[in-house]
């Protein structure tokens, strides 16, 4: 089990990218949360089996259809043990 912390730029705000992070990160069985940054960034907090973390990683990369991520930041953390991944409020 490992955990990761993301922040993603580009064009990832009203976009849709938070919802679509919930949907990947469910069906790949990972826990954690997502949120909006004030600053215009995406956050994101991945708990999970490493292929299962990685591939989420990998999607938000890409994001939804109408996102257009520039760069994705990943901080190896600790877990935290979530029982699930949730959308957090604005940070």
């Amino acid at each position: 089990m490992i955990a990761r912390r993301l922040l993603v730029h580009g064009r990832v705000q009203g976009v849709g990218y938070r919802e679509a992070m919930v949907e990947a990160a469910r069906r790949a069985g990972v826990s954690g949360w997502v949120r909006n940054r004030r600053e215009g960034q995406v956050e994101a907090w991945l708990e999970g089996e490493a292929d299962a973390v990685d591939g989420v990683i990998e999607w938000a990369r890409r994001g939804p259809m109408l996102a257009r991520v520039a760069a994705v930041e990943i901080e190896f953390v600790a877990q935290e043990g979530f029982a699930e991944f949730t959308r957090a409020p604005t940070a």
